[in-house]
């Protein structure tokens, strides 16, 4: 018997696809079943203390490379994406 690593088949927190994996080296990113978040982010995306009870029920959640891969090439720029920029709509004169 050959020594494989041990692989499973799970879904990423980032983009939702499912990926193989070896459970002892993907990256696991700790999330709340309740809110689908990680403990201690708002839905509007700002940090609080995150309870106690939110620390409890959280499970590690695998992501794949592919979305690591994005979130290293977002960091590295230092901003968040630009936000869209809309034409102003200007009232005519009566």
């Amino acid at each position: 018997m050959t020594d494989e690593n041990i692989t499973a088949i799970g879904r990423c927190y980032g983009c939702k696809r499912r990926f193989r994996f070896d459970p002892d080296t993907v990256t696991m990113f700790l999330v709340d079943p309740e809110t689908n978040l990680p403990p201690g982010m708002s839905p509007l995306g700002s940090r609080r203390e995150p309870t106690p009870e939110a620390l409890a029920r959280s499970v590690k959640l695998p992501v794949c490379p592919a979305c690591v891969e994005r979130a290293k090439r977002v960091l590295e720029a230092g901003t968040d994406p630009r936000p869209p920029e809309f034409p102003v709509w200007h009232r005519p004169s009566s």
